[in-house]
């Protein structure tokens, strides 16, 4: 039994589907751009083999990721996925490292979600999510695309991704969304809005690059003094923070590497108090506004 795991974050409920809060992010099982097969692909493959070993349950991919490795990965580590939610996205077309080109045609989401379960290897989707709605297409067009493949059953849920509350809003009338996938960390706070909606609404918060803590883990700040007096890193209390920020939040940090994996899930039992917390917040907000 490991000392450390990822049911210390709590657990959440997505639709009807229970995971540990603290999840997986696998963009970084590939190679360098997130394009291509990764540089160590024996230790990208025991770092996914160990995410169960260590109760992570919930593991983030897309059909992007790659593009296509990805989700190739994951099948190869941990296929029949016993006791894990694999959540995928798409929408999203890749044309060399880091491009990134969004594609809501109706046919194309269909398209991509029926590859994405054949390199998954199973029969639906447990969590699918719209990578970024496409502006260059009806966003209602989007929306019914996704509900008809979920009234045929290949995907079980439906989450967003880069979306305002305005976008989840109109979502909700062909779907009940159950997660939001929006960048937030400590000092990326441009989702406010949408956070506090999720909470009102009990939608699943997957906050993307979460970790991140720009100039508030320079040597001597609060961040750095809180990491050394609890003997972690100060990615594991801005991992922390993220984690008491609200129960409807589900980081998914990752990683290609089973020593970061450990440290990860190892701040899933990091408990910062009130007046630290509070701290945190308002230097985080202030590099926020600043930056």
């Amino acid at each position: 039994m490991s000392e450390i795991n990822a049911s210390a974050s709590g657990q959440f409920k997505l639709g009807d589907i229970t995971v540990n809060r603290l999840g997986f992010g696998a963009m970084r099982v590939v190679g360098d751009g997130v394009w291509g097969e990764p540089k160590d692909r024996a230790e990208c493959l025991r770092t996914l083999r160990r995410l169960p070993e260590l109760g992570v349950n919930f593991i983030d991919t897309a059909d992007s990721y790659g593009p296509h490795i990805s989700e190739e990965l994951l099948r190869e580590a941990l296929h029949p996925y016993d006791g894990l939610v694999i959540a995928t996205k798409g929408g999203l077309v890749r044309h060399g490292p880091d491009q990134w080109l969004p594609v809501g045609r109706p046919e194309y989401l269909k398209a991509t979600t029926l590859l994405s379960l054949r390199r998954l290897g199973v029969e639906r989707i447990d969590l699918w999510q719209l990578h970024r709605i496409d502006p260059k297409v009806p966003q209602d067009e989007q929306f019914d695309a996704i509900r008809q493949m979920q009234q045929e059953g290949l995907i079980r849920h439906v989450g967003l991704s880069e979306v305002n509350v305005a976008e989840i809003e109109a979502a909700q009338k062909y779907f009940p969304v159950v997660s939001v996938q929006n960048m937030y960390n400590l000092v990326t706070r441009s989702h406010e809005a949408v956070l506090d909606h999720c909470a009102a609404k009990n939608i699943g918060f997957i906050p993307w690059f979460p970790l991140a803590a720009g100039s508030l883990a320079k040597p001597g700040s609060l961040l750095d003094t809180l990491a050394k007096d609890k003997g972690c890193s100060p990615s594991q209390i801005a991992l922390a923070w993220v984690l008491q920020r609200s129960p409807v939040m589900l980081p998914i940090p990752g990683t290609g590497k089973v020593k970061h994996l450990e440290e990860n899930v190892a701040a899933s039992g990091i408990r910062l108090s009130e007046d630290e917390f509070k701290q945190l917040d308002q230097q985080g907000r202030a590099a926020s506004t600043t930056s």
